[in-house]
């Protein structure tokens, strides 16, 4: 939300009695305070799971997400965003994890007037938990960069940790991905998405897969947005069964309704 000051014209006005009905709308004109370039936005959701690059990481459980952005007006940005997850339980890799946190910061503009837009920043995915010994523990850094052209972005993920979320010696792994946006009026747009997920490292190229997603949105002036989606990989039942035999690398469909305000 974008808040300004008050205007103290009113004041000047009382303490002139003298001055005129139109100097003193002038006064209230050239006295107010520009709008802040601060603005603060929240967002909060429940999906019927919890879908991350293809993969679902509540064991196609509901989840419950939210979080918060501060941007200001030359183009900074920071912000914090939570879900839980049961994937790290699920393959016996953490002893109790329920909980993904991420924090993030970065830059995003335009490039001119060429219609493209930009952005950058630095992602940390957090999550919490007692991890077994010897497991390597998910924690995961990335830094980004997207173009962005009317309704499609093309977007690069790096990490620039050691691990990626449990794999050893991972860092340099890439995330690329293509969006299609398409609105159609009335708040209603479709979407579009393909990424291919490649890990660096001994053995791990072996968890190496495309991922796509075909859904839909519909989006109200009062902030409710709600929406559907397909998703798919091509990703191995082998590799990406866990140890309650849960494939979550399989084709699924999520249901979700959020809030933002």
């Amino acid at each position: 939300m974008r808040r300004s000051l008050l205007s103290l014209a009113v004041l000047s006005a009382l303490s002139l009695p003298s001055v005129s009905f139109a100097e003193e709308a002038t006064a209230q004109e050239t006295t107010t305070a520009p709008e802040s370039p601060h603005a603060f936005a929240y967002n909060v959701g429940l999906y019927s799971q919890y879908i991350f690059r293809g993969l679902t990481q509540t064991r196609e459980d509901p989840a419950l997400q939210g979080g918060v952005d501060y941007s200001h007006a030359s183009g900074f940005y920071a912000g914090a965003w939570g879900s839980n997850i049961s994937w790290l339980t699920d393959a016996d890799t953490y002893k109790s994890s329920s909980l993904e946190l991420d924090i993030y910061g970065g830059y995003a503009n335009s490039i001119g007037e060429t219609g493209v837009d930009y952005n950058v920043g630095l992602l940390q995915y957090i999550y919490p938990g007692r991890k077994f010994g010897g497991k390597k523990r998910a924690e995961t850094t990335e830094v980004y960069g997207s173009l962005s052209y009317g309704w499609l972005q093309g977007k690069l993920s790096v990490v620039v940790s050691d691990g990626a979320f449990g794999l050893d010696n991972a860092d340099g792994s890439t995330y690329s991905e293509l969006n299609l946006t398409v609105p159609f009026g009335n708040g209603l747009s479709a979407l579009a998405h393909v990424g291919y997920q490649d890990f660096t490292g001994k053995d791990n190229s072996t968890f190496d897969y495309t991922d796509w997603k075909l859904g839909v949105t519909k989006s109200w002036d009062s902030g409710v947005n709600i929406g559907a989606y397909y998703t798919d990989t091509d990703g191995n039942k082998s590799d990406f069964t866990d140890a309650s035999n849960q494939n979550i690398a399989k084709e699924q469909f999520t249901v979700f309704v959020q809030k933002t305000f």
